[in-house]
This record gives C-alpha cells, structure tokens and sequence, in this order.
C-alpha cells in the first residue's frame, strides 16, 4: 500500500488536480471580489473589518499555492497551506449549517452555485484528505 501512495505519477496527478482546483477557485475570486466579499459575510463570522482584506489576499494564496503545486515547488509548504485552508472551510460551513445558514458557499466565487451543506464539506473532507496525502508523501 505504501508503494502505492509513493508512486511518483500519482503524487504529480494529484498534485496537478489540486492545483487546478486552487487556481480555478482563486482566479474566480479575483475576478468579483465585490462578489466573493458578500460570500465572506454570508457566513457570519468575521468582523467587518476584515472582509475586504480576507476577500483581496485570500484568492491570491489559492492561486500562488495551486500555480506552485503544479510547477512541484515548494510542495509540502503548498500541500500544507491547502490542508489548512481546507480545515479552515470545513470549520466554516459546519459552522453555517449548524446556524441554520442557507446560501451559496463562494468556494469558486459568485460562479459557484453550491450552497452551504453536507455535501459541500465532503467534497472539502476529499480535497483535504488529497492535500495531507500529498503533505506526506510529496517531494521535500
């Protein structure tokens, strides 16, 4: 089994996918901030102070980290980054649907139209699992 998840062309295809993913979701983002802002304070939590700062700089780590992880640089920082960044979400829609919150999650912008719920957090449940494989196993 360890063989398996050491195989070089997985590690690179997963990789690869999650970069995708991260650059799709943060390019999205950079294109309506305005858009993705509202996303931010659908959710309930952040002071207002903070949205414009976490709707400006957040899809530029997701596209820096994705375009980094599918070039193989500085990958388990990536992978690490990406985990975080997972949790960090997961936390956030639990905590919405918990609330009784109804609106769509912004994961990819205002062009996303999934909306907070379970089968939002396994998708990010699979995203991170992906993420903490390529932490362990990625190049150093």
């Amino acid at each position: 089994m360890i063989k398996v998840l050491q195989n070089k062309y997985l590690l690179i295809s997963v990789q690869f996918f999650l970069g995708l993913i991260f650059i799709i979701a943060g390019a999205q983002k950079i294109i309506n901030p305005n858009g993705f802002a509202e996303s931010i304070m659908n959710y309930r939590i952040f002071p207002l102070v903070s949205i414009n700062y976490i709707a400006i700089t957040l899809p530029w780590i997701e596209l820096i980290s994705g375009i980094l992880l599918i070039f193989g640089k500085y990958v388990k920082e990536n992978a690490l980054i990406y985990s975080v960044l997972m949790a960090a979400f997961i936390i956030l829609v639990m905590s919405a649907i918990f609330r009784g919150l109804d609106f769509e999650c912004g994961c990819f912008g205002t062009n996303d139209a999934t909306r907070v719920g379970w089968m939002k957090i396994l998708e990010n449940v699979g995203l991170l699992t992906l993420s903490v494989y390529v932490y362990l196993f990625g190049e150093k």
